[in-house]
């Protein structure tokens, strides 16, 4: 099972580390972009079988970036299956975000019901290196008559390095950059005081910080950092008053920093006019398209659970009449021993509604389907199937009130849940397993399933079509 750790000022260091290795070239795949949207994306990192693995929050749900190597003999697949396991026993959605379109298709190919899309706002601008430190050829003209009006106007103008000693001057700038500010969307404001935050980091060996200085006042700042061949800006700002700065401090920051790379990503545009319509003069050499993708399991195309009908008993949605009976089996010990599961790692307390709750969440997030266990109308168990491996297989368990075991009713409404899994909702696979000392389970799963092997705690069986 993954366990993750709160990307932070604490792990900052360690982190910048593994996105120096990146090559996906894509500004998600960033300390700067993690630590700048921190608030937002509460990101959480691993490393899975070589590779880096992060998590943040989009849009209030959890979704993974691809992974990347960072050690060798790196196993992508491998660690793909751990991020897959990890969302399967936490009853999370598998969901991706920014995945570099180069590496869609491995999804497309390793899951069978996979949505994607793509956003034009979020898309990146990759540069040439070599492009911007010497603004070269025809295409470049009108920044090279820039550069040379704004050194002939402004020949004092000294572009340097910054460190933490020139925090007078920076905030300076800040202070006179946020002044002179004038666009009124939340969206920018927003970015606005997210980019300040980042100052924290000048003199940080994660970050390269430079800017123009003349008669004694910072006039633009930049803080960039190294991805694999990439450097990322991820934030340019400069004083509106000196014609052909902006310009001049991306020839000059380029040629500062950017000798040992061969790209640049200038970030995405967010969809603001005047951002896209200057990204686009600097001449990119390709627009990074990030993909969000959505690795979806049988449940997503259940509306509601359905009504299964075996010789003897119906299995069907649990409801609020079954709240009393239902509770009496999620609070027993002794079950919920042989079911695997202890409620109070998740809820010491639970109230009356909290299992019936717990359920309905589950299928109305797709990770599961509760059935109820009825016999004569009267409610004696559940069936779960849940554990979706996204590839088409799942695992069903089973738990009876204890006045009515013994009378085959678990294997009946084992294997009733086995049918509808399998050419109700099309799976390709369903699995079973017992702890080894339940000698009752393990009778009832061999009469349904077949072995498929054992360990130290468990018998495993499996049923295919």
């Amino acid at each position: 099972m993954l366990t993750f750790t709160p990307i932070n000022e604490n792990t900052a260091e360690e982190v910048g580390r593994y996105y120096s290795l990146c090559p996906y070239r894509i500004s998600d795949y960033s300390l700067g972009l993690k630590m700048m949207w921190r608030y937002m994306l509460d990101s959480e990192y691993t490393v899975s079988h070589g590779c880096f693995v992060v998590r943040s929050k989009i849009r209030g749900r959890y979704a993974f970036d691809y992974p990347f190597p960072v050690e060798e003999n790196a196993d992508i697949l491998a660690a793909l299956s751990d991020m897959a396991d990890f969302c399967s026993e936490n009853f999370l959605p598998f969901e991706f975000s920014a995945v570099p379109r180069e590496f869609v298709h491995v999804i497309l190919e390793r899951y069978p019901n996979v949505e994607t899309r793509t956003f034009r706002n979020y898309s990146d601008y990759l540069y040439a290196a070599e492009d911007f430190i010497h603004f070269s050829g025809k295409r470049y003209a009108g920044q090279r008559n820039h550069v040379k009006k704004f050194h002939a106007k402004y020949p004092d103008a000294c572009f340097r390095a910054l460190t933490s000693e020139d925090e007078p001057l920076i905030h300076a700038f800040r202070e006179r950059f946020t002044e002179e500010f004038h666009k009124n969307s939340y969206g920018a404001k927003n970015e606005l005081e997210r980019a300040w935050r980042m100052l924290r980091y000048v003199g940080s060996p994660l970050f390269r910080c430079g800017g123009y200085v003349l008669n004694g006042e910072l006039i633009s700042f930049c803080l960039a950092e190294k991805c694999g061949d990439t450097l990322v800006d991820h934030i340019e700002k400069a004083l509106p008053d000196y014609e052909g700065i902006y310009p001049a401090m991306v020839q000059e920051f380029a040629a500062r920093f950017a000798a040992d790379v061969k790209y640049i990503n200038r970030e995405d545009d967010a969809g603001d006019h005047g951002l896209r319509t200057s990204k686009t003069q600097y001449q990119p050499i390709e627009i990074l398209d990030k993909y969000s993708v959505k690795v979806k399991n049988e449940l997503y195309h259940v509306e509601k659970i359905p009504e299964l009908e075996t010789e003897r008993l119906v299995l069907d949605a649990i409801t609020e009449e079954d709240i009393p009976a239902y509770n009496r089996l999620c609070l027993d010990d002794e079950r919920n021993r042989y079911w695997g599961y202890d409620y109070r790692r998740d809820c010491e307390n639970p109230d009356e509604e909290y299992f019936y709750l717990d359920q309905k969440k589950d299928f109305g997030s797709s990770t599961a389907m509760n059935f109820a266990v009825r016999l004569d109308g009267t409610f004696i168990g559940e069936v779960i199937l849940y554990h979706f491996d996204f590839r088409g297989g799942a695992e069903i368990g089973i738990r009876l009130l204890p006045e009515y075991e013994g009378h085959g009713y678990a294997g009946e409404a084992y294997r009733g849940a086995c049918d509808y899994a399998l050419y109700g909702i099309g799976m390709y696979e369903v699995r079973g397993k017992c702890y080894r000392e339940n000698q009752k389970s393990q009778n009832m799963l061999a009469g349904v399933m077949r072995p498929a092997g054992e360990d130290e705690t468990y018998y495993y069986f499996r049923r295919t079509v």
